[in-house]
């Protein structure tokens, strides 16, 4: 499919034509079909470029948030309406950000893999389920390009062309497997699930931490970091643009006496001026200069089981326990024809292996699941192969 039935619709920047835009959604049939483009690895943030929508009745339109930030009043016209998206959770929170939030949804990503699809990007399940192959030339371009080009327009406008159509054909597969119930249990988990929790201490995701194990090359990673993302904001460029991951791990390895050195290590090289070496250094400076209490601690507080590979030392039975309840999971996923981490989340099982029910019955075992935000059907599959594997496993090494 190279071009959408319409042909490739204008883009909407003002308010005016949005106002036209709400109305003719607002007055359209059945799901509406809702993408969004970032600008990942270009811009900061996750916010949203592009809005793509397609309704029956409506036909496709294309969205400038940048032009329009508002678009509160068409979440309130798709209010009560089925949003169907692709890989939902990775749209919804740049939707949110515009006031566009679904009460309820169809996730096409979710519903390929509880089918069982072993392909689940959009072009292949398009393709598999529709016999339609996308033009996917687009996905990963800077969104923030102004204006965008039509190729770019004509792949956003096709991303949503078939997108009910997929989940009208995934919805009779399901039904068909007798997994239907379970989908839209998922799908409700995600549209009322509560905003992400900012994370605590981003900086500790940094690639290459592994590598840094004093604390005081921890806190130079810190001040990088955090100088990095500041720098990064005020300019709206992606931060790996500033200063890459990689660099700041040489820097906190190194720990650099002055400019020069700093200059000597990779990512710091001819290319990047004196005033830019001199605030990179400033902040090596910063973390040269704390006190003994002010540096941060190695590895981050564990709120759950320590990691799987030191069970085995720690605990012998709770590591017998997980080494018979992963392999359970397993082979029911299987049966179900379906991912494990979609039968149940595997922190789940640990922190159930690790401390179990004191007596694990069925009632109990299906307690804590739910008390780990299992859904009801994910508890009704899981229970009792869990409960045997806690009973059989429950008392040796």
């Amino acid at each position: 499919m190279l071009e959408p039935r319409e042909g490739i619709p204008p883009v909407i920047a003002d308010a005016a034509a949005l106002a036209e835009v709400i109305g003719a959604f607002a007055a359209g049939s059945g799901p509406v079909a809702v993408d969004a483009e970032r600008a990942s690895g270009y811009r900061y943030g996750q916010r949203a470029y592009l809005v793509q929508l397609r309704r029956e009745g409506a036909g496709t339109a294309l969205i400038d948030p940048v032009a329009c930030p508002d678009l509160s009043g068409l979440g309130e016209a798709l209010s009560g309406v089925e949003w169907v998206l692709h890989a939902a959770t990775q749209d919804l929170p740049c939707l949110r950000e515009i006031g566009m939030v679904p009460s309820h949804l169809f996730d096409t990503e979710l519903a390929g893999r509880l089918a069982g699809f072993p392909r689940v990007g959009l072009g292949a399940m398009v393709e598999n389920v529709l016999g339609f192959v996308l033009e996917k030339g687009h996905s990963a371009v800077d969104w923030s390009t102004r204006p965008l080009p039509e190729p770019w327009l004509r792949y956003a406008a096709l991303d949503v062309e078939l997108l009910v159509d997929l989940r009208d054909a995934l919805e009779k597969e399901l039904d068909r497997q007798g997994k239907l119930e379970w989908a839209l249990q998922e799908f409700d988990a995600i549209a009322s699930a509560p905003p992400a929790e900012p994370r605590k201490d981003p900086w500790r995701r940094t690639s290459g931490m592994h590598r840094v194990r004093r604390r005081r090359q921890l806190a130079v990673v810190r001040e990088l970091w955090e100088t990095r993302d500041r720098v990064a904001r005020r300019r709206d460029v992606s931060p790996g643009k500033v200063l890459s991951d990689a660099a700041i791990v040489e820097a906190a390895l190194a720990v650099p006496s002055n400019v020069h050195a700093l200059a000597a290590l990779n990512g710091f090289g001819h290319r990047m001026g004196r005033r830019q070496l001199e605030q990179w250094q400033t902040a090596v400076e910063r973390a040269k200069s704390l006190s003994e209490s002010q540096l941060p601690q190695p590895g981050q507080p564990v709120t759950g089981p320590p990691p799987p590979r030191a069970w085995a030392d720690k605990d012998p039975a709770a590591a017998a326990r997980l080494s018979a309840a992963r392999a359970a999971v397993s082979a029911l996923a299987e049966r179900l024809n379906m991912p494990q981490e979609n039968l149940v989340a595997p922190d789940t099982v640990r922190r159930l292996c690790w401390e179990p029910p004191k007596d694990a019955d069925a009632d109990s075992v299906a307690a804590a699941l739910a008390g780990h935000g299992a859904r009801p059907w994910q508890i009704e599959q899981v229970t009792p192969v869990l409960v045997e594997a806690l009973s059989t496993k429950g008392t040796g090494a």
